[in-house]
């Protein structure tokens, strides 16, 4: 009973109690002479340390203004120069691709020269031919929260592949293709269709879905020819099982620029006594 009887007299702690007990004696506001330098002391330190910043940062803000000047200066010149540099890459492979069909019109004629011109890629062509759209397929994008590249690999069977794009090439060469081009990257004999990583190279160059290829040739034959061959029916047969999106249309003129770079090559008979050392 005499627990019972201290809980009961004691239910609020002692140390509530002295606690309330300051609050209303003073608010917990040091009394002491000491105690309120102290408190006076760190005030103003914290003042000081406030105000040593904000003068600190306003000085410092003229010079990273001019830094920042000073680096979008250097950035316009570099663009400049870049641009400059471009203009003159433009000027000699133009200089370069004069040269070679004056090469080839003094080696064999003129028509000789712009057949070889047109096969090789080294002048830009224009023509009846065909578009050919080739695109991933919509569901490879449930993987890649909406976009088919920001899948893991190309394992994705709902995406075009390298290979894919190979067969294609391959195809419209054999149905009579003159010339082609695939997003504005015009093929040569030397051309290659790789893959890095999730994207698909072109000459080294990255391309984007979808693909655009066109081709220069008989546009209705081309189309019909393409289609009923192996690599159209290969096409075919992505578009039924994977949802590879296609679709190809005649076309009245398709332009195709010229390759970027053609690599000459010739090769001369050997001597007779080249042969006997070699």
């Amino acid at each position: 009973m005499s627990l019972l009887t201290n809980v009961m007299d004691h239910s609020l702690d002692d140390g509530y109690a002295e606690a309330a007990a300051r609050k209303q004696g003073g608010g917990g506001m040091p009394k002491t002479l000491r105690a309120k330098l102290g408190l006076a002391a760190g005030l103003v330190l914290a003042a000081l340390v406030v105000t040593v910043g904000a003068a600190q940062a306003r000085v410092a803000a003229p010079v990273v203004a001019k830094e920042r000047e000073e680096l979008i200066d250097r950035i316009d010149r570099e663009t400049e120069a870049a641009d400059k540099l471009e203009a003159s890459v433009d000027k000699l492979r133009d200089d370069v691709s004069a040269r070679q069909r004056a090469a080839l019109e003094k080696s064999g004629g003129s028509g000789r020269g712009d057949l070889v011109g047109v096969l090789s890629g080294a002048v830009a062509v224009h023509g009846p031919g065909v578009k050919l759209v080739v695109d991933d397929a919509k569901e490879a994008s449930s993987g890649g929260n909406g976009d088919p590249r920001e899948t893991a690999d190309f394992s994705d069977t709902g995406r075009v592949r390298d290979r894919d794009m190979q067969r294609v090439v391959n195809g419209l060469w054999e149905s009579g293709a003159e010339a082609v081009s695939i997003n504005g990257q015009r093929l040569t004999s030397l051309s290659a269709i790789r893959a890095a990583g999730d994207a698909i190279l072109v000459d080294n160059k990255p391309l984007v879905p979808p693909y655009t290829v066109l081709a220069v040739g008989d546009g209705k034959n081309l189309s019909t020819r393409f289609q009923d061959s192996a690599d159209g029916l290969y096409l075919d047969a992505l578009r039924e099982n994977f949802g590879i999106r296609t679709a190809i249309s005649v076309e009245d003129d398709v332009r195709l620029p010229a390759a970027p770079s053609v690599i000459v090559r010739t090769a001369q008979p050997s001597t007779e006594t080249e042969k006997g050392t070699s």
